[in-house]
């Protein structure tokens, strides 16, 4: 059987005649055409007076907030725990010091009130955060009304990883507009891809020409070439930016086929006691719903996380455990953390499972099968 993946590329079919004009006009490099169109189909999409900077991923534009916010050496950033580990290794990358918040169990995101409380505390300690960085994970938004109002009153940056949650919605309001910087990504199992890929949702015009500035090895304007701060190699190639063009010609379409998955996993699990389909706690919230996820409880089910994914497995179906919580990881297991078990529990019961726009119906009824081989 053909292995059907948890998220995988789904092409449009116009990339390939952007990809081409940039061969053909050889603008083969890290600026061009494609890239000042990409820049402004994601600026008319996200809306809310945002300007956008293309970049190499989301990763690197995190990067680039960062610095921008002013992070450096010593600082104290505030980062959610459940997340993937690119959400907070930028935060070492400037030498500074990740301080881990739980989750709260409707969005799965960063918690209001851990937050609140570490930001007292580090603040009691004469450590005042440098910067928040809240995620919306698996396209669900964040409680963001909220953490703005906290990082307001605290005055400090905040910062939205998106790279989950593109065509994600609070109240109408695109995901990634809210805080003072927002991160998209285009890797190749997010809902649109260039293969590789980001962008940096600035708030104006000067910050995106210092993004890009920073982003090309930040050049003195000057015949020769001349350097007064560190640079990076950051700009997204004119080829993948072709992708990109293409990729926002049914980036709409993907986000229904998307949402469309998550109500089959509806359907399928409806009758199952104990297993629970991620979804909005209200209307306010709308998820492209990126990666459809569930949590079990065995003691209901009879079956575990585990059990289900291996199932899976056997029929050649990729599925995932959520995400493990940073401040479990290794590498961060000397960082503070605030809040109870929510991540960790979201942990050790979660399981996503296959959400591409590519699926098939045949595709479905595999998945469908496998599952209902357990119960």
């Amino acid at each position: 059987m053909n292995k059907i993946w948890l998220s995988s590329p789904h092409m449009g079919g116009t990339e390939m005649s952007y990809m081409q004009e940039a061969y053909d006009s050889n603008w083969i490099a890290p600026l061009g055409p494609n890239v000042t169109a990409f820049e402004e189909a994601l600026e008319k999409y996200v809306k809310e007076e945002a300007v956008v900077a293309c970049l190499a991923s989301g990763t690197s534009a995190l990067h680039l907030a960062l610095i921008m916010a002013g992070v450096t050496s010593g600082d104290t950033v505030l980062c959610q725990s459940f997340t993937f580990s690119a959400s907070a290794n930028p935060i070492r990358y400037q030498g500074a010091n990740p301080v881990f918040i739980d989750s709260e169990i409707t969005t799965w995101n960063m918690c209001p009130i851990a937050l609140e409380e570490a930001i007292k505390d580090q603040i009691v300690q004469g450590k005042k955060p440098k910067a928040i960085i809240v995620v919306h994970l698996y396209g669900m938004p964040a409680k963001i009304a909220k953490i703005c109002a906290i990082a307001n009153e605290y005055d400090i940056i905040l910062i939205e990883d998106a790279a989950e949650a593109l065509g994600s919605t609070y109240k109408g309001k695109k995901c990634g507009t809210f805080g003072d910087f927002g991160i998209l990504s285009f890797n190749g199992n997010k809902i649109i891809t260039t293969s590789g890929g980001g962008a940096l949702v600035c708030k104006n015009e000067e910050s995106k020409k210092r993004a890009i500035y920073l982003a090309t090895q930040a050049r003195d304007v000057a015949a020769h070439f001349q350097h007064s701060e560190i640079g990076y190699n950051y700009r997204m190639s004119n080829v993948l930016a072709g992708i990109g063009r293409g990729q926002m010609e049914v980036l709409d379409k993907h986000i229904g086929l998307r949402r469309a998955n998550q109500q089959f996993y509806k359907k399928v699990f409806s009758e199952v006691p104990g297993v629970t389909v991620f979804e909005e706690p209200n209307t306010a919230y709308f998820s492209n719903h990126w990666l459809s996820s569930i949590t079990i409880d065995k003691a209901k089910t009879g079956f575990s996380r585990e059990d289900l994914r291996l199932s899976l497995w056997e029929d050649i179906i990729e599925s995932r455990p959520l995400w493990k919580p940073m401040h479990l990881q290794p590498v961060f297991k000397n960082c503070e953390y605030y809040g109870e078990q929510i991540a960790e529990t979201l942990f050790e019961n979660g399981l996503c499972l296959p959400s591409g726009s590519n699926l098939t119906e045949e595709d479905r009824m595999r998945i469908e099968n496998s599952i209902r081989k357990l119960f």
